[in-house]
């Protein structure tokens, strides 16, 4: 398999030949190759590795994997999903590397790990790394690169302080927390010398030439796709959105110097198109980039893009969307209540949400999926029936339009202005009142799931007391069940999962990545709970 699926990449860049004294480097994704070639930050983070001749890359999966070198002096891995911590302790022991940096020595190499579940926050894994890389890795990552270098020949300890200078290059085992007491909230987080900063702050790349794709495969879950990052962060901010706060600032990609360009090279090699981005269609340059998609010589083109907002689906996006072999756009509006929307900062009025769908059916399209959440702070049960009524309006606006409603459950992340506040216990019992009152009205209800949101909770509020548990529960399996029965084996060692979950937590404590630096400030987030 490992040929096979290899010997089917179409490169959009040529890899360096490795220099002589190259350092071996392992940069491995914790799951298949095809969900790992999917995302286009390993694939960015893969080439800018493989386009250094100082450097032998080999790419590691959980089922293929490239030739790997005996003795490597890097590895790293890229985390876009909280449960596949599990597979890199998989993977770590495949490589025989002892699971916990505290047990590693000068004979094994430093483990980095990069990525938006680690940048978000990295405590409950911070025990299994020697080095977290926090921010966008355009710049950051040729940095700790070339530090790495300096001290390529150094011991271990004399590696890891060197390397804790560079900014963006954070190493846990370099921080002492201390707990107010074992099932209590963290008293203090410090640096163990003065040459350790006592912050690390994540680092932005400011550019306006974004990612693209560097490998086209039909292997991939997007089969043969090729992907183009429109913008990055989004200027709505609402504040539960990870994805605004912790990218900022918004950005958009160069139409002519870098946007352009990137797509025509990947037509080249494919016919499928993504665009990506929290808000693609607020590119300030967004009818331009629609008017050179519409291009006749782009005719057999497929073309997918990411969640717009509701207010800027209109009948050309539509028609152009159709006539690229798309049937259908999502759109995220959270609620159907006024109020909440309020409460959230989406600037969204029903209006705007009922006429996207009228766009979409008047451009053509048979479907439209709409985003929304439950538990959202300060959620009452009759801002659910607004939802529904929402859904309702919609339906009878557009006959004849396939709508869904996807819904998720409120979680709290990390740098965003609803860090302090827990997950609303109600909110099982909301997704079935909707999934009762949507199929009576013959919509289609996609819920995520209520069990894997307290989990994935879990993970955004976690500490390092966790990585025991994490290692307990890889063991008994990933349901909520192993979560609960690790959480029983470790009863009196660390707070419960109510505690992490559930919990409104108070304005003064000191929050788990209280040394690391997001985009704004601790005073500015709390600023926007007051609508509360």
């Amino acid at each position: 398999m490992n040929k096979s699926v290899f010997a089917q990449e179409r490169l959009t860049f040529t890899p360096a030949t490795p220099d002589p004294d190259a350092i071996p480097t392992i940069y491995a994704f914790p799951n298949e190759y095809s969900v790992g070639i999917t995302s286009l930050g390993y694939q960015v983070i893969w080439a800018m590795l493989a386009m250094r001749p100082d450097l032998q890359v080999a790419r590691l999966f959980t089922d293929a994997r490239e030739p790997l070198p005996s003795a490597p002096e890097l590895v790293g891995f890229s985390l876009s999903w909280e449960l596949d911590y599990a597979k890199i302790l998989n993977l770590l022991e495949f490589l025989d590397i002892p699971l916990r940096a505290a047990r590693r020595d000068d004979r094994h190499p430093p483990i980095f790990g990069g990525g938006p579940v680690l940048t978000a926050n990295p405590e409950p894994f911070a025990d299994f790394f020697d080095i977290i890389l926090l921010g966008d890795g355009e710049n950051l990552l040729p940095n700790f690169i070339d530090a790495y270098k300096q001290v390529r020949y150094c011991d271990r300890l004399s590696q890891l302080h060197q390397l804790a200078r560079v900014p963006g290059v954070y190493v846990p085992s370099l921080y002492q927390v201390v707990y107010t007491h074992v099932k209590g909230p963290i008293a203090s987080i410090s640096p163990v010398s003065k040459e350790v900063p006592a912050q690390v702050e994540k680092q932005t790349y400011r550019s306006n030439t974004l990612s693209a794709s560097t490998v086209v495969t039909e292997k991939a879950v997007w089969e043969n796709i090729y992907m183009v990052e429109v913008v990055r962060s989004c200027p709505e901010m609402c504040r539960f959105c990870l994805a605004s706060y912790l990218t900022l600032p918004f950005r958009a990609a160069s139409i002519t110097g870098s946007l352009l360009p990137a797509i025509a090279k990947g037509l080249a090699v494919t016919n499928r198109l993504g665009l990506l981005g929290p808000s693609v269609t607020q590119h300030p340059e967004f009818e331009e980039l629609l008017d050179y998609l519409t291009q006749p010589a782009y005719d057999n083109l497929r073309l997918s893009i990411a969640s717009v907002r509701a207010n800027t689906v209109t009948e050309k996006l539509a028609q152009t969307l159709g006539k690229r072999h798309t049937g259908s756009i999502t759109i995220a509006v959270e609620t159907g209540s006024a109020r909440l929307r309020e409460i959230i900062n989406k600037k969204l009025e029903q209006a705007e949400i009922v006429q996207a769908a009228s766009n979409a059916q008047a451009g053509g399209l048979k479907g439209m999926k709409v985003y929304g959440m439950v538990g959202i702070p300060g959620e009452e049960p009759a801002d659910v029936e607004a939802t529904i009524q929402m859904m309702s309006e919609i339906k009878k606006a557009v006959p004849g339009l396939r709508l869904t409603l996807g819904c998720s459950t409120f979680v709290p992340k990390a740098h965003t202005p609803f860090q302090w506040l827990g997950v609303n216990m109600e909110a099982k019992k909301r997704l079935q009142l909707l999934q009762k009152e949507l199929g009576r009205l013959s919509i289609e209800f996609r819920p995520e799931s209520y069990n894997w949101s307290v989990i994935q909770a879990l993970m955004a509020r976690g500490d390092r007391r966790l990585s025991h548990l994490l290692e307990l529960t890889r063991e008994y399996g990933d349901s909520l069940g192993a979560y609960r029965r690790a959480f029983k084996e470790l009863r009196g060692q660390l707070p419960d999962l109510e505690y992490y979950v559930h919990s409104n937590w108070d304005l003064a404590q000191i929050l788990p990545w209280h040394h690391l630096q997001g985009p704004l400030p601790l005073a500015t987030l709390q600023k926007h709970l007051t609508i509360l």
